[in-house]
């Protein structure tokens, strides 16, 4: 059986979150089948909840896994890259240039991790967690209400940056030496609660397009973006090249 190597530089979750592809991908874990659950896991690759739940969720986001309510996670698809790169514009938002997007800083605080918040940024349950909410709107009406979550340690100060005015890229970047290599989108369907349909002039319960966002500089994840759009407004943008390897 394929061990965690607590030798190897990589993270502890990066390296379970392989193994489990691996296991996927040669079809040793079919397909609707059921993972083992988090105490399984833990308890056979010898890791934390913590490092089980970030390399679930990624998996969960890569498609490879599907959670069920109540049930458990289970093999969702037998995901086989091609080998294929496809490159483009590293952006905060999937928005075209040209439209003409404001910005409102509606919430900013320092905060505790809450429900799966320490898994998904990779950090421990006792560390503080910077939170952002901001409002995109164009010609005055709210399109997108984004809510921003970057491990405190990366950027302390980040909070007395004009964070209104500036992407969030440019101030990692320029203030703190940190540059966004890698960003992960992942696309779904929401029904907007209370709080966001009034921020973006919808009502409550209303169907809103929900786009999720992993940033990373290298292998550290710099931040986790929820962001809930109007589906009658502008459409999201992606500009592929293709590199061939």
């Amino acid at each position: 059986m394929e061990l965690i190597n607590r030798e190897d530089h990589q993270k502890l979750y990066l390296q379970l979150m392989h193994i489990i592809k691996r296991k996927i991908e040669t079809q040793e874990w079919r397909v609707g089948s059921q993972i083992p659950t988090e105490e399984e896991l833990c308890n056979t690759f010898n890791v934390s909840r913590a490092t089980v739940r970030t390399a679930v969720l990624e998996l969960v986001r890569q498609g490879y896994l599907k959670r069920q309510q109540g049930k458990g996670t289970f093999i969702y698809k037998n995901v086989i890259s091609d080998g294929i790169t496809m490159l483009t514009n590293l952006k905060e938002l999937m928005f075209q240039d040209s439209l003409p997007l404001a910005t409102r800083v509606m919430a900013r605080t320092v905060m505790m991790p809450v429900d799966d918040l320490d898994a998904r940024l990779n950090i421990p349950p006792d560390k503080h967690v910077i939170y952002i909410k901001r409002l995109y709107s164009v010609d005055e009406e709210p399109v997108l209400l984004q809510e921003s979550y970057i491990p405190y340690h990366l950027c302390p100060l980040l909070l007395e940056d004009d964070i209104e005015h500036h992407s969030l890229f440019d101030i990692f970047e320029k203030n703190y030496g940190i540059k966004i290599t890698r960003v992960d989108n992942n696309i779904d369907v929401t029904h907007l609660t209370l709080n966001e349909s009034t921020a973006i002039g919808l009502t409550e319960g209303a169907a809103a397009i929900l786009l999720t966002q992993n940033f990373y500089s290298g292998d550290t994840l710099i931040m986790y973006s929820r962001s809930v759009k109007r589906p009658d407004r502008f459409q999201f943008f992606i500009d592929l090249e293709r590199k061939f390897l």
